[in-house]
């Protein structure tokens, strides 16, 4: 449950959201209803291979990092690539075992520049925070402690150059500094995002009034969905509450098989449209 059924003058419970939660109700409505209401949840499209390529990705470096010091060796690291690989998503073997290579190579290049015994303060770290009625939680890629601050680091495998603007900009680093300053009572300003296909590392540090903007922002946001979230449960008009957003992200939506507006928003796309040339 995400909210309780309060007697009147009594203080709403805390509505418990991720970034992600929050950014899905911005994006569409009706995508958010069926990502965390729905249920059963409507059936998801195909898999998309960028993300099978991320999440390969994603855990060749934490378990690059969870092991003893002396075994964090940058094969090791290209290892973990192949260990974790799938080729969902991807046109074929040939196409799969070709993004499997460029993947261990980024993943090695990036380890290269990394020393292993500058442990992290944290690896795919919960971290939490409470703010004006929203408790805010996520997972941190990764936690580095520099000059006795916080540092976050997320890592980022899609096409997009990123810019100083996206981490600038981006709600969830925003909400994840806070939650580690919370979490490991330690300061925590600078936000970080590692593009591992360039080797780019866009950041952002944050002051006090940014971060309780984007704390505001994301608060407003869940009331928003709190109210939404009620209304589902009171049986109200669904396309009235969860109302369709037709824009070019339709096409990567999982559900939009189950959308009208999104299929007409947006043309057929493989499962491999999100790779880089």
């Amino acid at each position: 449950m995400t909210e309780q059924q309060a007697f009147d003058g009594m203080p709403r419970r805390l509505y418990r959201a991720t970034p992600t939660r929050l950014t899905t109700w911005l994006d569409c409505p009706r995508r958010y209803r069926f990502s965390y209401l729905d249920r059963p949840q409507p059936p998801k499209g195909p898999p998309w291979a960028h993300n099978t390529l991320g999440s390969a990705v994603h855990n060749a470096l934490a378990q690059w990092w969870r092991l003893p010091v002396e075994a964090r060796t940058v094969p090791r690291a290209g290892s973990f690539v192949r260990e974790y690989w799938s080729a969902d998503g991807f046109r074929d073997d040939d196409q799969a075992g070709l993004w499997q290579e460029r993947a261990r190579e980024m993943v090695e290049r990036y380890v290269t520049q990394l020393d292993p015994y500058d442990e992290p303060r944290g690896v795919e770290r919960t971290v939490s925070t409470v703010h004006d009625g929203a408790a805010l939680s996520g997972r941190v890629d990764r936690l580095d402690e520099r000059s006795g601050e916080l540092v976050v680091v997320d890592y980022k495998t899609g096409r997009h150059v990123l810019t100083t603007d996206d981490v600038r900009s981006s709600l969830a680093m925003a909400v994840y500094a806070a939650a580690a300053s919370r979490t490991l009572r330690r300061p925590c300003r600078r936000v970080e995002l590692h593009h591992l296909p360039t080797g780019e590392v866009a950041y952002w540090e944050h002051d006090d009034f940014s971060l309780r903007r984007h704390l505001d922002r994301a608060s407003d946001i869940a009331a928003e969905c709190s109210d939404a979230d009620t209304s589902f449960r009171a049986g109200k008009d669904l396309d009235e509450v969860f109302p369709p957003s037709p824009s070019p992200l339709c096409g990567w939506c999982d559900f939009r098989q189950h959308c009208p507006e999104g299929k007409v928003a947006t043309s057929d796309r493989p499962g491999w449209a999100g790779l880089a040339d």
